[in-house]
């Protein structure tokens, strides 16, 4: 072949390689052109993995013509990695029997699949070492079943190639790469959004028992200040700070949940802050902390009494200079967050007991919402039950929403629930899997069992109610039978003879 056919082969050649961000299509294209030129049966592009002593194949032509991903790990005979490791050169290499080569062979034992239908037969290879740095990176190899197929114009034709298929290759991974982090983030998103479409836009009780933290999450949520949720386990700290986010103006932007009590002290700066590559053991890559996934967005940091000293202090620099550092790593991240806290724990006793770091207390504390558990508000159970049933009803997949027999509403209504919504949830789904029709009925065993704890909590050994316990009964008896009108002549507050004012008074102070 003459001089300018060996430049038009090459311009042509490297046109197609570079057609495409698609590494697969980019081979493809070429393998159509190089049929009119060489024998060419199969092309298998692949990358040196020298930790695993294995090639892994990631693009290869299959039986039907075409080219695919495939991402197939293949061990290597020591014979080959001995030769891609101290004999290699910069030229490509003719091999003119797979089977008989003294350099490679005999290599027929680790074949690509693509290649184990011909397994036996002659096979000739042209393989191009894709060199940058000085560093073996991987190679193309041009395969033709029998012996001698490839002859040196063949190889002289291709050598031009070595470099941009090196090239290639390096962009077209990192590219795939790219992409790959789109999707996951795109998928992250997504979860996210899920998430915050399956918290009811409307909160059960913002408008009886919970009135008055409502009004609270209205006047902070607008405002850029850090928020600290107190409550039992099981009141809806979540979805309280759900509301928080939705109503702010960082709306748009991520809300991301940490459970500080569920992530191992020893992974506790990864989870939190990140890390990079190589900055310990199993750090494989770079991570991204739960912090900067929340940038511009809301953090929602759970039982925040559980977490360790030493990740109180990073969180204290957080909250001071919004900035993050992750593990391993020297670059400071400017971030743009807000913090939401929840605990249960009595966080000033901690602080006394050098348990919780007062500096850090003070900077969380800025605006607190403490959410009554539901045995103070339980004006609020029929609503919540009718939601639990007719959302669990849909999870469940029951044919109809049973309507709750009214003796149940009130064992529901009687009972002290220490374990608050939370519980309230399980006791409605678990009537739901064992309902097979008429009205729904709950577990007498249960609430008898539960009516016993419930005692126990709220009366002495002589049976005695609690005085703000007794006020709290009547006044919540007295609202059920305004239908829930507090003030005007058929209000509770003329029922029970009481100035609105002082009642709404009243009914703060138990949380009502």
């Amino acid at each position: 072949m003459m001089a300018t056919d060996k430049e038009k082969f090459f311009i042509k050649a490297i046109n197609l390689v570079c057609s495409s961000l698609d590494i697969t299509v980019s081979v493809q294209r070429l393998r159509n052109f190089l049929v009119t030129t060489m024998p060419v049966d199969h092309i298998n592009l692949s990358i040196y993995e020298p930790e695993l002593k294995c090639a892994r194949t990631i693009v290869s032509s299959n039986d039907q013509g075409g080219v695919e991903w495939v991402d197939v790990l293949i061990p290597m005979d020591e014979k080959i990695v001995d030769f891609i490791e101290n004999k290699v050169t910069n030229e490509p290499v003719l091999i003119h029997d797979l089977e008989t080569d003294e350099r490679v062979g005999p290599a027929t034992e680790f074949l690509p699949p693509y290649l184990n239908p011909f397994k036996g037969q002659k096979m000739s290879i042209i393989a191009l070492g894709l060199i940058i740095d000085g560093k073996w990176i991987g190679t193309c190899a041009f395969v033709s079943l029998g012996e001698k197929k490839y002859q040196q114009h063949h190889v002289d034709l291709l050598a031009p190639l070595q470099e941009p298929f090196a090239l290639m290759l390096s962009n077209c991974l990192q590219y795939r790469k790219i992409l790959r982090l789109q999707e996951m983030l795109a998928e992250e998103n997504q979860f996210l959004q899920k998430e915050l479409r399956n918290v009811s836009s409307d909160i059960i009780g913002q408008d009886y028992g919970l009135k008055y933290v409502m009004e609270m999450v209205n006047q902070i949520a607008p405002k850029e200040s850090h928020v600290l949720l107190l409550g039992e386990t099981g009141t809806g700290k979540e979805v309280i700070a759900n509301a928080i986010h939705r109503l702010s103006p960082r709306k748009e932007g991520p809300f991301v949940k940490v459970n500080c009590g569920a992530i191992p002290e020893n992974l506790m700066d990864s989870e939190l802050f990140g890390h990079e590559k190589g900055a310990f053991t199993g750090a494989f890559g770079q991570k991204k902390g739960r912090f900067e996934r929340a940038k511009n967005g809301t953090i929602f940091l759970d039982e925040i009494g559980e977490l360790p000293l030493a990740a109180q202090v990073r969180l204290l620099r957080v909250i001071q200079h919004q900035e993050i550092e992750r593990v391993g790593g020297t670059e400071t991240i400017q971030l743009s967050i807000r913090i939401i806290a929840a605990t249960h724990r009595d966080l000033t006793q901690m602080a006394l007991k050098n348990e919780f770091r007062e500096d850090l207390l003070y900077r969380i504390n800025v605006f607190p919402i403490s959410i009554p558990p539901l045995r103070q508000r339980k004006i609020d159970i029929p609503a919540l039950v009718d939601y639990f049933v007719d959302r669990k009803s849909k999870e469940l997949k029951l044919n109809e929403v049973p309507k709750i027999s009214k003796g149940s509403l009130k064992r529901l209504i009687d009972y002290h629930w220490p374990g608050n919504v939370r519980e309230l949830e399980n006791v409605v789904e678990r009537a739901l899997i064992r309902f097979d029709g008429g009205l729904l009925t709950l577990d007498d065993i249960l609430i008898q069992n539960a009516q016993t704890k419930y005692h126990a909590h709220s009366e002495d050994s002589s049976g005695i109610l609690a005085f703000d316990e007794m006020a709290r009964r009547h006044i919540v008896k007295a609202i059920k039978h305004t239908n829930g009108r507090i003030s005007g002549p058929k209000g509770a507050a003329a029922l029970l003879q009481m100035h609105r004012n002082t009642l709404r008074s009243k009914m703060k102070k138990l949380g009502l």
